[in-house]
Parts: structure tokens; sequence; C-alpha cells
């Protein structure tokens, strides 16, 4: 049995949910969200909260049960409060910069990286820290990802992009006799 799927979601002022069909609708003010259910899960709102339940007794029914419930959460979380990830740049001439719907980054590179800002997401550059924020959970971390992956840190002098709360573990480099 899902323990996740159990939990009842409040449901904040300001935010409305309905649902049409197999589809979940979150709206606040003019941005909305969508969670398909492919008929997965019922939905049931009363009381300010809403509450998922299963529709058959086996294991995958529970799975997605929990699923649902998670994905339904991160929208209404995502409308109300916004997601965010930062990255840290480090390294000799490596900079980062907002052009417009585009991130530049300089990573070393004899080219600079142009990064699409996708629609939804808000790409901000401070020195050497970059904040990605947005409303969709997944697409923040998936653009947040991408960056990174531009130039990993690697573990001798921990060039490269990393996140603001990952630990570079870092290796001994040649010793002299």
């Amino acid at each position: 049995m899902s323990r996740i799927g159990k939990k009842p979601i409040a449901i904040p002022s300001g935010i409305e949910v309905s649902v049409n069909g197999t589809t979940i609708d979150v709206k606040k003010g003019n941005k909305t969200s969508c969670v398909e259910t492919h008929g997965r899960v019922t939905v049931e709102i009363a009381d300010g909260n809403v509450n998922l339940g299963k529709v058959g007794e086996s294991k995958e029914s529970s799975a997605f049960w929990g699923t649902y419930r998670a994905l339904l959460n991160n929208a209404i979380e995502g409308l109300d409060k916004g997601f965010q990830k930062s990255l840290e740049v480090n390294g000799v001439g490596y900079r980062a910069a907002v052009k417009g719907k585009v991130l530049e980054l300089q990573l070393g590179y004899s080219h600079p990286i142009n990064y699409e800002i996708a629609d939804g997401l808000e790409i901000t550059v401070e020195k050497n820290l970059i904040h990605v924020k947005g409303a969709d959970k997944q697409q923040v971390g998936q653009a947040a990802a991408i960056i990174r992956g531009y130039r990993k840190p690697e573990p001798y002098k921990g060039k490269g992009v990393k996140y603001t709360d990952e630990h570079i573990v870092r290796k001994a480099g040649k010793t002299a006799k």
C-alpha cells in the first residue's frame, strides 16, 4: 500500500483544482498546470483537499497511486511557491550571462555555449551563480542538469559547473619526489 498516495493534498488559497475526465487542472491566476492520470487513479476534491484513490488492488495500481499523488502535489506546489535550482560556475575565465532568452556560457571551450531558455523558466546570473526558477519541477531540474552537463566539475581543481549544494570529492594530484 502506498504511504504517499494516502496523504491528502491541501489546496492553498488562490489555487483552483478541477477534474476534467482523466485530467487534473491546477490554476493560479493566468498560470495553469495539468496532470494527465490516464484513468489510473480516482480523484476526489473535498474540504480544501484533494484525495487520490487506487483503481485496482494490483502492485501497479499502488505505484500509480503514489506517483500521481506526487505529480499533483508538485504541480500545486510549483504554482504556489515555485521551484529553484542554483548552479555555481568555477574556473578561470568561466563566465555566464543572460542575453534576452539565451544563457551564454563561456566554459573554457573555443566557442561560447548558448542555451535557449524555455518558456516557463526564469534564469538569472549573479557573479558566478546561475539560478534556474520555474513552476514545473521536472523542467527546472532538466534545465539545471543540461547546463551542468556542458562542463561537469572535475575532481582535481573542481573546475566546471556544479550544483551549489553538491560536494566534489577531490583527488590528490601528482606528488613530487
